[in-house]
């Protein structure tokens, strides 16, 4: 007889009495994240062209949503931002502005709910002008100084009042930089 496998969960999938009796998770509203594109302007809602339902919010319309989100049971809100063609750079500087749109923003939602916990995006492609997530030196990604603009960026959302902040960009180390600079 063989030794593998010792357990054999198929047979707790055949039915599906015995899948719901089994199951260890339920989704509730409890652990939903409320994505939300964010906008600087004055129009409330801006729909998406390439996503049909679902629209960019200004500042104020993103506070309502907050405030909306906790009556609702929604525990977190993670929000992205849209940045006017202007304000990108090379650099990616607006993604470091205490006053800029993310930060304004997650006041606002704080303010507005201060029960619902806001996550960020930390990354600079929203802020530069041509797309990428990291700082550009001759044509190449410089992961150095890449991740000295993200551990700014991490802290001005962070004193912002953001309390899950989330690297999605690719430099190596930038985790343990963030953290570091967090802590």
């Amino acid at each position: 007889m063989s030794m593998y496998p010792h357990l054999r969960p198929r047979r707790l999938r055949q039915a599906d009495w015995t899948r719901r009796l089994v199951s260890e998770h339920r989704v509730g509203v409890e652990d939903l994240i409320w994505a939300m594109v964010v906008h600087d302007g004055p129009q409330a809602r801006i729909p998406v062209a390439s996503m049909p339902g679902a629209d960019r919010l200004s500042v104020d319309a993103a506070a309502e949503a907050a405030a909306h989100a906790q009556k609702l049971g929604i525990p977190a809100i993670a929000i992205f931002p849209m940045l006017e063609a202007g304000l990108k750079t090379p650099d990616g500087k607006q993604a470091t502005n205490p006053d800029g749109l993310v930060c304004r923003t997650v006041r606002a939602m704080k303010k507005a709910a201060p029960n619902v916990g806001v996550m960020v995006d930390v990354a600079l492609d929203p802020a530069t002008d041509h797309g990428h997530d990291g700082l550009m030196e001759d044509g190449r990604i410089v992961n150095d100084g890449t991740i000295e603009r993200l551990v700014q960026q991490a802290l001005v959302q962070a004193e912002a009042g953001a309390e899950i902040q989330a690297p999605s960009d690719m430099m190596d180390g930038r985790v343990g930089a963030i953290r570091t600079a967090l802590e």
